[in-house]
């Protein structure tokens, strides 16, 4: 077993923290989740926290209560324990994604892109961009986006995934251009009205 200094492998502390991690860490390899994963600085931080909150504070209360529950006896009729024990693989589980996820985040820093020193006219990971429809029922309408990783995805705020097909067309496309995309209704031409790195 590891041992971390000062602190005695047997700790509720050592064990909820750790053993976790270095059971995943022995499993078999998931090659789906070692792809490119990018992701913007808020994105990474937002997961970080996610996974911070689960180690520290979620789980280590499950435990306590799981704890309580085996303590009370028959465990077959325990809501208490049944409950908190499928609470606990859930963590777990979520535990483990976002572990695998921050492995191989690669975190995507436009700052040089805000700061002016390099093309900011140009559409890369993490633009927002303002397009509107040349052609269809929506010809003329603006609509904005932000191109962020995969875990960052929110449709209501304009958030789409670098490998949506929307963003596959806009990459590396500059202001003013006119791009073709793939729709359900078939393809459609849309020009790029604005680009910013916020």
């Amino acid at each position: 077993m590891v041992r971390l200094a000062g602190i005695e492998p047997t700790t509720p502390w050592f064990v909820a923290k750790y053993s976790i991690q270095l059971s995943y860490s022995r499993n078999s390899h998931n090659y789906a989740m070692e792809e490119k994963n990018y992701i913007t600085p808020t994105g990474h931080e937002r997961i970080k926290a996610e996974l911070l909150q689960l180690l520290n504070l979620d789980r280590p209360e499950v435990v306590k209560v799981v704890h309580w529950a085996a303590s009370n006896g028959d465990r077959s009729e325990n809501g208490d324990y049944i409950y908190g024990k499928k609470r606990l693989r859930e963590i777990d589980r979520r535990i483990h994604f976002l572990n695998k996820r921050l492995e191989f985040a690669i975190v995507v820093d436009n700052l040089a892109r805000k700061n002016g020193d390099a093309d900011a006219e140009q559409v890369f990971f993490g633009a927002t961009v303002t397009y509107s429809s040349l052609e269809g029922p929506d010809a003329g309408k603006e609509t904005v986006i932000t191109i962020v990783g995969v875990d960052e995805v929110d449709l209501e705020k304009g958030h789409v995934s670098w490998v949506s097909p929307i963003a596959k067309a806009l990459i590396k496309a500059r202001l003013g251009d006119c791009v073709s995309i793939q729709t359900p209704t078939g393809p459609c031409e849309i020009e790029i009205l604005d680009v910013q790195y916020l």
